[in-house]
């Protein structure tokens, strides 16, 4: 299933952002939260210092919603949306054509990036895609993978575990040689 453009920048900024917990913790700073903001193509109100925490305080709950069943997901999704007044609009901007806002942008980047989660999640739940989502096959490693390859064989987390159990497979096989 090939998501909507829209719904898979939602969930790749929520795994980014969950996963920005794990040691080291990369997102401390203001400047790393604008970063992620950016990077991902937030719209509305640009991050200040009052955003930070309450930002870095989601985190641990999206990894939990990333991490459910497909019925576990169905109640936290809901909650995100109610507590949040989601109210689904179409919007354009810059160079991305119509999609769903279900958050205005003047509400706090918190709010904005939870609602656009849950909503993207919807899609997840309906489509009977919550296998897409699974831990990082590193044993040391707490990361969400996202897998939107079409021959869904993603493993890891990020490009750093990949290259360690790159490493460890090659140190492997230099041991039995």
């Amino acid at each position: 299933m090939a998501f909507a453009n829209d719904t898979a920048m939602a969930l790749e900024s929520g795994v980014f952002l969950s996963n920005s917990e794990l040691e080291p913790d990369t997102l401390t700073t203001l400047d790393e939260l604008v970063d992620f903001f950016d990077r991902f193509g937030y719209t509305g109100v640009r991050p200040s210092g009052g955003d930070l925490e309450p930002v870095r305080a989601i985190r641990t709950p999206l990894r939990r919603l990333f991490l459910s069943s497909r019925d576990e997901a169905v109640p936290q999704i809901n909650a995100i949306l109610a507590e949040h007044r989601a109210m689904p609009q179409l919007a354009r901007h810059g160079d991305t054509d119509w999609h769903i806002h279900a958050a205005s942008d003047d509400r706090p980047l918190v709010e904005r990036i939870l609602v656009e989660t849950a909503m993207a999640m919807i899609d997840v739940v309906r489509e009977h895609e919550t296998q897409r989502f699974s831990r990082c096959a590193m044993e040391d490693c707490e990361g969400v993978v996202l897998d939107l390859s079409r021959n869904r064989s993603r493993k890891y987390c990020t490009v750093t575990c990949t290259n360690r159990a790159a490493q460890a497979a090659f140190r492997a096989r230099q041991a039995e040689d």
